[in-house]
């Protein structure tokens, strides 16, 4: 395997039997589960093995070389997943008080970066593609007409690739943020695998964030915080940023492993990635499935199309088989370089058990609601809960985000209206559960935040 500096650095470290006087509480010692057997390497910030937010170390020699291979910038670790992400980059880019264009179809990270920022959300409405039954890409030219519009605004987010593999054209709006004087952040979170199959367009965001653990071998809440090409964001703005959400213990496993994950996907790995992208092409010819035709996709998201998804996803799961997700018409599957041959197998025999073809006809989400208080007086009111059935004119305290359109119907701080109860109803919604709501009484220009609970 290739070069790996923070790994070895813990190895050193953990090889030369040094008597912890220190955290964690296990002293390097077996843990109860055999299963754990990585305890020698979980340690804390000392001289041989690095400070995650004071660099100059293995971690930074590590975080550097992913950067090279993403044709990043910068780099940084990231062990509380894509969410710590998304709101280390927001208060990067952003200041308090600030309006900030965001993807309509953003990880709900993003919307309590907006409370916990206090940021004024201005939304991208993605295109809807009836025949697809998806959302669609972000078109330029409507980031182009916001910025326009709103000269104030400095900061562009958007998510790419999407749950369904959607890939919006990150080079394109770089190029339209950065003409407007905007800096760029994309979540692509489910895009860690895509430069090792050759596509490097996320290095012309300003800021992105992937979650290595989602696609890739690393272990769960392993990420990354990336500037990209020309970013104007240093390295110790991205310590500081993702320090303000992040443990100031971070765990040296998950860094460990985001380094021994590097390396391997450097070589094995890549080419392991390239034939599961072959597979997830030849599942796309043989069964009714989301395919370029349709929007520019990630080549190893496996999006089938059926009439009813959650009884296909049902079925599946009857037979072992676990998908990432489904909704009315479709089944989601995260095939990876981890998934061979056998494993391609075991999937077709399960889908050749099912009853496929186009999905049903499902209706475009409908016209944004009203925003009547920012998403920081939704999320940190008082909030009471009735059906949403019963709370027209009221405003919400939650997200409503049902797949499809995989994109939040209702945001926190927008007015519940009869037509978006009617379409929520429309598409299987419950209704008649309890919904977060603010009281009628919340004022909106004298609200002091406080916690609701």
């Amino acid at each position: 395997m290739g070069n790996t500096p923070l790994y070895d650095a813990l190895r050193a470290y953990a090889g030369a039997h040094p008597l912890r006087m220190h955290m964690p509480g296990h002293k390097g010692r077996p843990l109860p589960a055999p299963e754990l057997a990585a305890a020698e390497l979980d340690v804390t910030e000392l001289p041989p093995t690095g400070d995650l937010f004071a660099g100059g170390d293995a971690i930074e020699a590590a975080e550097a070389l992913w950067a090279e291979a993403l044709r990043m910038d910068r780099c940084l670790f990231l062990t509380g997943g894509s969410t710590q992400g998304v709101q280390a980059a927001l208060a990067l880019a952003c200041r308090p008080g600030e309006a900030v264009l965001l993807d309509r179809g953003s990880h709900r990270a993003a919307y309590n970066a907006l409370a916990l920022l206090d940021l004024r959300p201005v939304y991208l409405e993605r295109p809807w593609l009836p025949e697809a039954g998806v959302a669609g890409p972000i078109p330029p030219a409507a980031v182009e007409a916001a910025l326009a519009a709103r000269p104030d605004i400095k900061t562009v987010c958007i998510t790419s690739p999407t749950y369904y593999g959607v890939l919006s054209d990150i080079p394109a709006l770089s190029a339209v943020c950065r003409a407007r004087g905007a800096a760029l952040v994309v979540d692509g979170a489910h895009g860690a695998h895509l430069p090792f199959l050759g596509n490097f367009d996320l290095s012309a965001a300003d800021l992105a964030v992937v979650s290595a653990h989602k696609t890739l071998p690393a272990l769960g809440q392993s990420a990354l915080l990336l500037a990209g090409r020309g970013s104007p964001f240093s390295q110790e703005g991205l310590r500081w940023a993702a320090s303000l959400t992040g443990s100031s213990s971070p765990s040296y496993l998950l860094m460990a492993s985001l380094d021994l994950c590097r390396a391997y996907m450097e070589g094995a790995g890549g080419a392991a990635y390239r034939e599961t992208a072959a597979q997830v092409a030849a599942l796309r010819r043989d069964y009714p499935a989301l395919t370029g035709e349709d929007a520019p996709l990630d080549p190893a998201r496996f999006v089938l199309r059926c009439p009813d998804g959650f009884a296909a996803q049902a079925r599946l799961e009857a037979m072992g088989v676990w998908p990432e997700m489904a909704d009315a018409g479709h089944v989601v599957f995260l095939p990876t370089c981890a998934d061979a041959a056998e494993q391609f197998s075991r999937l077709r025999s399960a889908l050749d058990s099912l009853p496929l073809g186009p999905c049903p006809p499902l209706p475009p989400p409908p016209p944004l609601p009203e925003q009547v208080r920012t998403p920081r007086q939704a999320l940190f009111s008082p909030r009471e809960l009735l059906p949403l059935a019963d709370a027209e004119g009221r405003a919400a305290a939650q997200q409503a985000a049902p797949y499809p359109p995989g994109v939040p119907v209702l945001a926190p701080g927008e007015r519940i209206c009869k037509k978006t109860i009617a379409y929520l109803e429309k598409i299987g919604y419950n209704i008649r559960e309890d919904f977060a709501v603010l009281p009628q009484s919340v004022c909106v220009t004298s609200h002091r935040p406080r916690a609701p609970f």
